[in-house]
């Protein structure tokens, strides 16, 4: 489907939603429609999504597709987590282009005994089949967690894509921000709300943000189904202190296309990547109440450092270096990007966080 077609069928469904709501529909089930809608939602439809230039047609490059260098890294944690909770299956949510299950298949190796990608987009999954072709034995796609898993589940820039809810702070009133219609037009709407966000930002200026309860859920339900295993996410974001400072006025919302950032979900939607910043610190307490106490929590910088990627950025070419300075340099994805890591079981000392650990900060 071509993609303003995409967009027109969109809108139409969101119209319909608006309608059978009363005119008033909330923000998180708006992104909801915006990005997974069957068929129409960004991560529903067919476009590509990964790419390293915009020349390729994508909308933005992810770190799996930047340098082999991060699978090849991220493994020597998963392949401790495996051995330490005498687990042999993997775990991934949103595998994207299926980069970075083919560096972890290949560098685990028969640590690994099945890999379950757990991917809502059609479209991607083929796309991740012809990727993991080499591993056909041992790669299964699944819609949804089952009732009882054990393993290491890894997430790349998965918790930033769930549906938030947005708050906004009006002359000392808050209120919940939602999308009606206007002269046939998608447009905000504010409602007053009892909802507050985990932290009150200091001072009485306006202020609007987001709130995670989908994430916040899913973490949740993660914890409680694990029987044993581990569990790590890498995604940009910030402690609560952080993510709801006074300063940070706007919020964190922002849409992706073409490898350009717009502020504007409500435009071509269908079209465009929808995220916010992940507040790690809400993730972390969800977790912990479900039975998955926080493991670690550094930037991801720091965690690839302790994971050896310096040593492997040695046997490199320079460009190939570049691309993996990337990840690591504060000024790009090092210091930004964050990961944090659960566990079910006795507690170590992981690798990934041996230097660095930020966990007493969230």
């Amino acid at each position: 489907m071509h993609s303003s077609s995409v967009t027109s069928a969109l809108q139409k469904l969101v119209s319909e939603q608006v309608a059978r709501s009363g005119g008033w529909l909330p923000f998180d089930r708006y992104m909801a429609l915006a990005l997974y809608a069957p068929g129409l939602g960004y991560y529903a439809n067919t476009s590509r999504k990964f790419g390293t230039m915009p020349g390729s047609g994508s909308d933005f490059a992810t770190a799996p597709e930047m340098s082999p260098l991060f699978g090849q890294s991220l493994a020597v944690q998963v392949d401790e987590a495996l051995q330490r909770t005498g687990t042999t299956e993997v775990w991934e949510f949103g595998a994207g282009s299926g980069a970075l299950a083919r560096e972890l298949l290949s560098v685990l190796g028969p640590r690994v005994q099945r890999y379950t990608i757990v991917e809502l987009s059609a479209a991607l999954r083929e796309r991740q089949r012809e990727a993991l072709a080499a591993f056909a034995g041992k790669v299964q796609w699944a819609s949804e967690l089952p009732d009882s898993l054990g393993g290491v589940v890894v997430g790349n820039e998965v918790l930033d894509a769930m549906p938030v809810k947005l708050l906004a702070r009006k002359n000392s009133h808050w209120h919940e921000r939602g999308v009606t219609l206007q002269d046939g037009r998608l447009a905000w709407s504010d409602v007053l709300t009892h909802l507050r966000p985990p932290v009150e930002p200091v001072g009485t200026h306006d202020y609007l943000t987001e709130v995670h309860h989908q994430a916040q859920a899913f973490v949740r339900t993660l914890g409680e189904r694990m029987a044993a295993g581990a569990a790590f996410f890498i995604d940009y974001g910030f402690p609560e202190a952080e993510y709801y400072h006074a300063q940070r006025h706007m919020g964190t919302l922002m849409c992706h296309r073409g490898h350009l950032a717009d502020p504007n979900p409500l435009e071509s939607p269908g079209e465009k990547d929808i995220t916010a910043h992940v507040d790690f610190t809400g993730i972390a307490v969800a977790a912990q109440e479900a039975g998955l106490p926080t493991l670690g929590y550094a930037t991801q910088g720091r965690f690839l450092i302790n994971c050896g990627i310096v040593e492997r950025m040695a046997a490199l070419d320079v460009r190939a270096q570049v691309a993996a300075q990337r990840l690591v340099a504060e000024h790009e994805m090092g210091e930004l990007f964050k990961v944090i890591g659960f566990q079910k079981g006795l507690y170590w000392e992981a690798v990934g966080f041996r230097v660095g650990d930020r966990t007493h900060t969230l």
